[in-house]
C-alpha cells in the first residue's frame, strides 16, 4: 500500500495533484467528465479585479513539442468570481481550491488577495507575477527581486491564508527572486510560469499571434521546469508547487525528487481532459516500481 498525501503550506493534500490556472477554468467543463474530488487540489482561472476580456485572436499557437499561448487573463473580475464561480464550484468541489490572482498594481493585487482570502472555499491565495501575456502588469513584478518582494510584503500584510508566489522563468535569476519573496514572507513558491516563444505565418510572414508573443508550455519545457525547481529548492526552505510540461506519474516523481512538495498539471489537460485522473491513476503503479511506499518522503530526494 503506498500512501499519496502530502501536506502543502499546512494543508493536507490526499495527493501532490493540482491542476493549473489557466487550463482548468473553474472546474465545471471538467466536473462534467470526473469528479473533481480525486484531485489534490486545483488551481481556478487567474482573476483579476476588473473583468477582462484578454487578448485578440488567435490565442494559440502549436510547435513541437508544445503551445504558445497568449490568452491575456480573460476572467470575469474578482466580483463575478466570489457571487458566482465560487458558489457553482461548491456544488462539485469540496476541497480547498487555490486562488490565481493576477494585478497590474500593488494595490490591486492587495485588494484582491483581501477578497479571497476571506471566501471558505479558498486554502491557498496563488499570486501570480508572472504572466508574460498582459502588458504593465504581471511579469514585470515577477522579474525583478524588489518588486517580487514588495508585492509577496503587500499581500501577506493582508492575508490570513497561506500565499504563494508564481514565478517566472523569463530571468537572469529565479533563486535570488524566490529568496526575495521568501525573505517578505511568502509561504511557498510556485514554478515555473510559461517561457516566453513565438511563431510566424508564413503566408503573411508575420507573427502568428496579435500579441507577437506568448508563453511556451508543454512537454517541451519539462527539463526547464526541473532545473528551476533543483536551483529554487537549493535556494529556499519554503515549499515549491512545480510545474512545467508533466504529463505522467515518472514526471511527478521526477519534480518531486527535484524538490517540489506538490504539482501542477497544465497544457496535459487540454490534450487529454483526462490527464490528471490518469496520472493519478498511475501513481501507485509507478511509485512501487520504483519502491516508494510515500510521496511525501521523496520531496528532493535528488539532492
Amino acid at each position: 500500500m503506498v500512501d499519496l498525501s502530502v501536506t502543502l503550506c499546512g494543508i493536507e493534500l490526499t495527493n501532490p495533484l493540482i491542476a493549473a490556472s489557466g487550463t482548468f477554468g473553474f472546474g465545471q467543463e471538467y466536473a462534467s467528465l470526473y469528479d473533481l474530488n480525486q484531485l489534490g487540489s486545483f488551481s481556478f482561472k487567474g482573476t483579476t479585479l476588473e473583468p477582462r476580456e484578454g487578448n485578440p485572436a488567435p490565442r494559440i499557437a502549436e510547435c513541437p513539442g508544445g503551445m504558445l499561448n497568449a490568452v491575456g487573463l480573460q476572467n470575469p473580475g474578482v466580483h463575478k468570481v466570489i457571487s458566482e464561480e465560487l458558489p457553482a464550484l461548491a456544488r462539485v468541489f469540496g476541497k480547498p481550491v487555490m486562488a490565481n490572482v493576477s494585478g497590474f498594481s500593488i494595490a490591486e493585487y492587495v485588494e484582491i488577495c483581501q477578497l479571497l482570502d476571506a471566501q471558505e472555499q479558498v486554502g491557498w491565495l496563488e499570486v501570480n507575477i508572472s504572466c508574460p501575456n498582459v502588458h504593465g502588469g504581471g511579469m514585470a513584478f515577477g522579474s525583478d527581486p524588489g518588486a517580487a518582494a514588495a508585492v509577496t510584503r503587500a499581500v501577506r500584510r493582508v492575508c490570513k491564508k497561506p500565499v504563494i508566489i508564481k514565478l517566472s522563468p523569463n530571468v537572469g535569476d529565479i533563486a535570488q527572486i524566490a529568496r526575495a519573496c521568501e525573505d517578505e514572507g511568502a509561504d511557498g513558491l510556485s514554478l515555473i510560469n510559461t517561457l516566453l516563444g513565438l511563431r510566424l505565418n508564413l503566408k503573411t510572414k508575420k507573427p502568428l499571434l496579435p500579441f507577437v508573443t506568448g508563453g511556451l508550455s508543454g512537454p517541451a519545457i519539462f527539463p526547464v521546469a526541473l532545473r528551476m525547481v533543483w536551483q529554487v529548492y537549493r535556494a529556499v526552505r519554503i515549499p515549491i508547487i512545480g510545474m512545467g510540461g508533466i504529463q505522467s506519474a515518472e514526471d511527478v516523481i521526477e519534480m518531486m525528487l527535484c524538490g517540489a512538495t506538490a504539482v501542477q498539471v497544465g497544457s496535459a489537460n487540454l490534450v487529454n481532459p483526462y490527464a490528471c485522473p490518469d496520472i493519478l491513476r498511475d501513481l501507485p503503479r509507478v511509485m512501487a516500481r520504483y519502491n516508494i511506499k510515500n510521496l511525501r518522503d521523496i520531496t528532493g530526494g535528488a539532492h
